[in-house]
C-alpha cells in the first residue's frame, strides 16, 4: 500500500501553505521586444511565491512567504506588490542595502511573452540578490512549523538554484517541515540559466536528487524530470508534438521506485504548436493509480509564464481541500490555463472561474 498525503488540520495551523523561494520585478514590455522596448509594465513573480498567491487570491487560502529582499524601494515595492497579493510577509527577511547593490540586491527578471513562430524570452539579472544570500541557521523553522502550524511547504529548483547556501537552505526547511508534520512539494523548474555557470546539468542533479529525499509531492515538466533528477521520457521527439501518456507514465513509476517518499508526482502535458497556441494537460501519481486532467487543445496564449506555477497551486489547493487525486489535478490544469490567458507571472482567475473550466463551461459572455 502506498503512503497517503495526510495533511495537518486547519484549525491547529496558522497557515494553509508557506512557500520559500526569491521574488522578483518582472519587467514586461508587452507587444514590445526587450531589446526595443520604451516602456516595460512591472510584475511581481518567482516560481514558489506564485504558488502561495495563486493559493490566496484565486482559492482564498491563508499563505506566507519566506524569503529576503534588500531594504530599498525596489525591495519595498516587491513587499507592495506581494501584500496586494494577500501573502503574509512576516517571514520576509529585510537586509541592509549599502546604496549600491555591490554586496546585496533585488532581483530583476526581464521578460517577453512571445508571438507565433517567436518563442518568449527572458533575462535575469539576479546576481547576489538578498534571497541567494539567505543561509542555514537564518529562519527559525521550529516556530513556523512547530508553533505557528503549516499545513503545506512548497519551495523549488529555482530558489535552490540561487546559491550553494540557497539549496541548504531548502534541505534544512524540508526536514524540519517533516518533523512536524507538513507536507512538502517540489517543483522542480529547471532553468537551464541558473545552472549553466554553476556545474549544468550535472550540477542540477546532484542538488535536486538530495533535495528529492525529503520531498512529499514532486512537481514538473517532462524537462525538469529529465533535468534535475535524469529520468527520461522515452519515445517522444524534442518538440513533443507526439505526447505518448504511456512514456510521462513510465518515467512517473521510474521516479517512484527511486523515491519511495514520494506520495504523488505530477507533471503538466504541453505541446507548444506556436507561442500562443500550446495544447495543454496533466497526469498525477497517487495510491498506485494515475489520474487524468481534461487535456485542452490549442489552448490560446496570452502570458505563459507561471502556468506550471498556477497548476501547481490549483493541484494543492484541491488535495488540500478534498483529498481526491481527480479533481486536484482537473484544478491545477484548469488554473494554469486561466492564468496563461492573462499577462504577468500570477493567476488573475477566481475560484469560480476554475470550478467553471472543470465543470466544462464554454467562453461565452457572463452577464
Amino acid at each position: 500500500m502506498t503512503q497517503r498525503i495526510v495533511v495537518r488540520e486547519a484549525a491547529e495551523c496558522r497557515y494553509d501553505l508557506v512557500s520559500l523561494g526569491e521574488v522578483m520585478l518582472r519587467l514586461d514590455p508587452g507587444e514590445m521586444r526587450v531589446r526595443t522596448a520604451r516602456t516595460f509594465t512591472v510584475w511581481e513573480g518567482g516560481g514558489e511565491y506564485n504558488v502561495a498567491r495563486g493559493l490566496r487570491r484565486c482559492f482564498g487560502m491563508r499563505t506566507g512567504l519566506v524569503t529576503a529582499l534588500a531594504d530599498n524601494d525596489v525591495g519595498r515595492l516587491i513587499e507592495n506588490y506581494i501584500l496586494q497579493g494577500g501573502v503574509d510577509t512576516t517571514w520576509i527577511k529585510w537586509v541592509p542595502y549599502d546604496g549600491v547593490g555591490r554586496s546585496v540586491r533585488n532581483g530583476l527578471n526581464f521578460t517577453e511573452r512571445g508571438f507565433g513562430v517567436r518563442g518568449a524570452l527572458g533575462i535575469s539579472d539576479r546576481g547576489h540578490t538578498a534571497a541567494s544570500q539567505l543561509k542555514p541557521g537564518d529562519v527559525d523553522w521550529d516556530r513556523l512549523f512547530g508553533e505557528l502550524g503549516v499545513r503545506w511547504f512548497h519551495t523549488g529548483g529555482i530558489f535552490a538554484a540561487l546559491s550553494a547556501s540557497s539549496a541548504q537552505v531548502a534541505i534544512e526547511a524540508v526536514q524540519c517541515a517533516a518533523k512536524h508534520g507538513t507536507i512538502v512539494s517540489y517543483d522542480l523548474n529547471y532553468r537551464p540559466s541558473l545552472w549553466k555557470g554553476i556545474g549544468g546539468v550535472d550540477k542540477a542533479r546532484q542538488v535536486n536528487r538530495e533535495i528529492a529525499k525529503y520531498v512529499d509531492v514532486m512537481l514538473g515538466n517532462e524537462e525538469d524530470f529529465t533535468a534535475c533528477l535524469g529520468f527520461e521520457v522515452k519515445g517522444l521527439d524534442e518538440h513533443l508534438s507526439n505526447i505518448e501518456v504511456s512514456a510521462f507514465q513510465a518515467m512517473i513509476q521510474d521516479a517512484i521506485r527511486e523515491f519511495p517518499n514520494f506520495k504523488a508526482v505530477a507533471t503538466t502535458l504541453r505541446t507548444a504548436q506556436s507561442a500562443t497556441q500550446n495544447s495543454w494537460g496533466a497526469i498525477c501519481w497517487y495510491q498506485s493509480a494515475f489520474h487524468h486532467a481534461t487535456y485542452r487543445e490549442n489552448l490560446e496564449i496570452l502570458d505563459r509564464v507561471g502556468g506550471g506555477d498556477s497548476f501547481a497551486s490549483g493541484f494543492i489547493y484541491g488535495m488540500l481541500t478534498c483529498g481526491d487525486p481527480k479533481m486536484a489535478i482537473e484544478y491545477g490544469a484548469a488554473h494554469g490555463a486561466l492564468a496563461m490567458t492573462t499577462p504577468g507571472d500570477t493567476s488573475m482567475a477566481t475560484r469560480e472561474e476554475v470550478q467553471r473550466l472543470v465543470e466544462g463551461a464554454g467562453a461565452r459572455v457572463i452577464r
